[in-house]
Order: C-alpha cells, then sequence, then structure tokens
C-alpha cells in the first residue's frame, strides 16, 4: 500500500482521520458521498484542510489512493476527486486518483493555492 508522506495523518486537535497505519484483508470502497446543505460547518472545515493537503502534495499530478482514508476521501470523491484511470478499482490501494482543480475552486475556495 503506498504511503503518502507529508500528508498529515489527521485534522490537527481532533479525531478527524485522514491516513491509515496499514491496509485490512478487505479493501473499503470508495463511494462519492452526498454533501447535504445542513453539513456541520467543522465537517466542511476538515474536507477544505484534507483538499488543501493533497493539493500541496500534488497539485494536478495523479496520486495513487494508498493509505487515505476511505470515510475521507468518500467526501469528495465523484466531484473534487475523481479517477485518474479508465479501469477504476474503487476498492484498490493502487487506484489513480486527481483532484479536479475547477471543481475544488467551485466548493472549497479556502483550498486552493495563494
Amino acid at each position: 500500500m503506498p504511503k503518502h508522506k507529508g500528508m498529515p495523518g489527521r485534522f490537527p486537535g481532533t479525531d478527524h482521520q485522514f491516513t491509515i497505519r496499514h491496509g485490512g484483508k478487505t479493501v473499503t470502497p470508495l463511494v462519492a458521498r452526498p454533501r447535504r446543505a445542513d453539513r456541520k460547518t467543522a465537517d466542511l472545515e476538515v474536507d477544505a484542510f484534507f483538499l488543501a493537503s493533497l493539493i500541496d502534495l500534488y497539485g494536478e499530478e495523479p496520486f495513487p489512493r494508498g493509505n487515505l482514508d476511505a470515510g475521507r476521501l468518500s467526501w469528495l470523491f465523484g466531484r473534487e476527486i475523481v479517477p485518474a484511470e479508465r479501469e477504476f478499482d474503487p476498492e484498490s490501494y493502487e487506484a489513480m486518483l486527481r483532484i479536479d482543480m475547477e471543481a475544488a475552486a467551485r466548493a472549497f475556495p479556502e483550498a486552493m493555492p495563494k
């Protein structure tokens, strides 16, 4: 399982996890979770920080899913984070992802580099 060196393990001062330590026997699949208007502000702040961290590390370049937390990715998957390959396997640690910078800028302008 590829590791994301330089990626924070969690949102500072909270238990909102960004990475996992080791892969399990089964891989949690990535699914696009709907974001509703009544989502907590704190959760949106965590999403923005997570996305900003990925942008700082990878920008527009593809990156492997690796040890990124499936739950956290799923809040952005299908919108700001999209598959970077045609034969995408949502249950693979090796699956390649990329950031849709236009969608990211619309949804989380605070996550964009200044």
